[in-house]
């Protein structure tokens, strides 16, 4: 917990009209959160609990186990801040700061696969597993031109169940995959950069948004998200780089 000065009653009712802050937790991304929903922990976990201190309310941590539920939580307003990728397909609902990490989406492929580059996965034929709602199926939506997408709970179990000729996912659980299948490699070079921030619904205050937005930027450059990053066994190199003055 922070030495940090009251914050505003404005700011508390707005952020935390309950009195307690609600924040949505996606266990469905290893690198953000860990555990299970009775104990998790994890980077989103840590900062929610200093948003929490720093308003001095206590924090209620709802947990899903994807992350369009994390986001169906926020903006139905069972939570108040949400921890999700920068997505144009959220922006309309959501006001999201400056990422605090930032990852990479991957493809998988049978290692005897011909397809070598991102470019080569989008082709005719080429049926890509994703995880529905995920920030990857949203971009791959968006951005594929010749490949379908094939939806499920998991984009690199529906890859492999249904024998698809590709399989999306976030680098760290993929590679993860491919080491423990040797029938499956990764294509190493990103398809995209995923880009981590808070959200909150875009109805809060300006005041209310830019106090997320100033603790993400100061919470990064303190130390704090490296620290809970390492404490969590994961790669400090995730840190995202500081905002742009």
């Amino acid at each position: 917990m922070t030495d940090e000065p009251s914050p505003a009653p404005d700011l508390v009712s707005d952020l935390a009209p309950t009195g307690v802050l609600r924040a949505s937790i996606n266990l469905g991304n290893p690198v953000l959160a860990q555990g299970a929903p009775d104990a998790p922990s994890g980077i989103t976990v840590d900062l929610a609990r200093e948003f929490g201190a720093r308003l001095g309310v206590p924090v209620e941590l709802l947990c899903f186990d994807a992350a369009r539920k994390s986001y169906e939580a926020m903006a139905t307003g069972l939570a108040d801040v949400c921890f999700l990728a920068v997505d144009p397909a959220r922006e309309a609902e959501v006001a999201f700061t400056e990422p605090y990490v930032v990852i990479e989406g991957v493809y998988a492929v049978p290692r005897t696969s011909a397809l070598r580059t991102p470019d080569d996965v989008d082709a005719p034929g080429v049926r890509v597993g994703v995880k529905a709602g995920s920030a990857y199926d949203l971009f791959l939506t968006r951005t594929l031109r010749h490949a379908t997408l094939v939806r499920g709970e998991e984009g690199v179990d529906t890859f492999a169940d249904q024998g698809l000729e590709a399989g999306a996912g976030i680098r760290q659980p993929m590679t993860a995959y491919a080491a423990a299948h040797p029938e499956v490699r990764l294509i190493e070079e990103r398809f995209m950069q995923i880009r981590q921030a808070v959200g909150t619904p875009v109805t809060r205050s300006a005041a209310t948004i830019a106090f997320l937005r100033s603790t993400v930027e100061e919470l990064k450059t303190s130390g704090f998200v490296a620290e809970s990053l390492r404490r969590a066994g994961q790669d400090e190199g995730l840190l995202a780089p500081p905002a742009a003055l």
